[in-house]
């Protein structure tokens, strides 16, 4: 049996069911500034990057406030809706992330376009945090998702060949930029609320319990 020398884990809409969160935490921030964001706005922080959406939003509402401060004031935003709904794994999440782990030939990663805190408290909160060997957030690349700079930098920072990982991701953005760094991908259907376009995925499955050791062998042929 063929075995991935990494596995790359999107984060929001594929290990955690946290996207309701992130786009209300960025709509709460940006209010504080008077910008009001619509729903094509709304719906692009579904799958991209904090460096993608604040761009956006910058240029369409002349934000006076950096990329640094609205994050943080995000965060803060993030943290209080999730003191109430509480950090919520995806079906199959956590007993494929602990499978991989116990096994211990495949290096695991996390690449998200959210940022490094908003990161942690989401892996902290479902209890993967010894389990990851690398974290890369919005902080860590020039251009995110579906450029290839985020998986590209997950690639390198475990030492892996890229043609020997599976990416997993919910978002055609991640889909396409796990792509364009060489790496093969599985995509999920279960986090996929906003109906993204998985077909550029090598494999779609409905949940990770669907992503067996067979299936990754196979994809790596």
């Amino acid at each position: 049996m063929t075995t991935p020398d990494g596995i790359l884990f999107d984060l929001d809409g594929t290990l955690v069911d946290s996207e309701r969160e992130n786009v209300e935490s960025v709509v709460l921030a940006a209010r504080k500034h008077g910008a009001e964001l619509s729903q094509e706005e709304r719906r692009f922080i579904i799958g991209h990057s904090w460096n993608e959406i604040y761009e956006v939003i910058a240029r369409n509402h002349s934000l006076p406030v950096s990329m640094t401060q609205l994050i943080a004031e995000a965060v803060s935003e993030k943290r209080a809706l999730l003191a109430i709904a509480g950090h919520r794994a995806l079906p199959g999440a956590l007993a494929l992330v602990q499978r991989l782990a116990r096994n211990g030939i495949s290096k695991l990663a996390i690449v998200t376009g959210s940022s490094t805190a908003e990161a942690r408290d989401s892996i902290a909160g479902v209890g993967l945090t010894d389990l990851i060997a690398v974290l890369v957030a919005a902080e860590d690349y020039p251009r995110g998702k579906p450029a290839p700079d985020p998986y590209a930098t997950a690639i390198a920072r475990l030492g892996v060949r890229a043609e020997r990982t599976i990416a997993i991701e919910d978002a055609t953005p991640g889909i396409l930029s796990a792509r364009a760094a060489g790496a093969r991908v599985i995509a999920v259907r279960a986090g996929n609320f906003v109906g993204y376009d998985l077909s550029p995925a090598d494999v779609i499955v409905d949940t990770l319990d669907d992503v067996t050791d067979d299936l990754m062998s196979r994809l790596l042929g």
